[in-house]
């Protein structure tokens, strides 16, 4: 079955009177249960790839369908609906809120699901014992280290049950030890069902995968 399929995706930009075009006619298919790579160099398009398969963003031109459905042209709040309820996410930056204990990170997804509160708790508490954070539920994001925090933003991913997992250079700011902790915990996502895209410049990291996928210039070279 395919999860995710681009045909002929293109993304331009403005910037004052000049546009740049970014993606230059991307076609992908992504099966359900997949792990794949989208490696490539700064400047690549492959963060701007990422953006529009996680419906953070849409293409200029082309169609993009998510589990059947096409997404290229919903509208904002739409395109919310889809990632809260489809995809999780999964930076290199963590983005946690530091002023909210771990557990209330891994909630925050949750938040717009009309399900019974208690049940989500639950829940959290089980994905952060999983990612070996059970302890740790009332910490805050600045009392752990960097590995830790990218343990809770991997549980945090996981809460809404998503189909989809990216990850978006998700060991860019770990030493090699902790990264390879990391990339396990990603490994084992997808051995539990999740389809999973790893985003990379990184040729070890993408070894992970099941398949790589090379863009250049905004366009996929191998």
């Amino acid at each position: 079955m395919i999860l995710c399929l681009l045909e002929n995706i293109r993304k331009t930009f403005r910037m004052g009177d000049v546009e740049i075009e970014v993606l230059k006619g991307i076609h992908l298919q992504v099966k359900k249960n997949e792990f794949l790579a989208i490696m490539g160099t700064s400047g690549s398009g492959k963060t701007t790839l990422m953006n529009i398969i996680g419906c953070l963003d849409v293409p200029s031109s082309g169609k993009y369908l998510l589990a059947g459905k096409e997404v290229s042209r919903l509208s904002d709040d739409d395109l919310s609906v889809i990632r809260n309820e489809h995809i999780g996410f999964v930076f290199q930056n963590f983005y946690l809120l530091p002023y909210a204990t771990v557990l209330e990170n891994v909630l925050l997804p949750s938040l717009y699901i009309d399900k019974r509160r208690d049940n989500f708790e639950q829940k959290a508490r089980e994905l952060l014992r999983l990612v070996g954070l059970g302890e740790r539920v009332k910490f805050k994001p600045p009392q752990l280290s960097g590995g830790e925090q990218q343990r809770v933003a991997i549980a945090r991913a996981l809460i809404n049950e998503p189909d989809l997992i990216l990850t978006d250079e998700p060991t860019g700011q770990l030493d090699s030890r902790t990264a390879a902790e990391i990339m396990d915990l990603i490994v084992r996502m997808h051995g539990s069902g999740k389809t999973v895209i790893v985003i990379t410049h990184d040729p070890h990291i993408a070894s992970y995968a099941q398949r790589t996928v090379r863009i250049k210039d905004g366009i996929i070279i191998e």
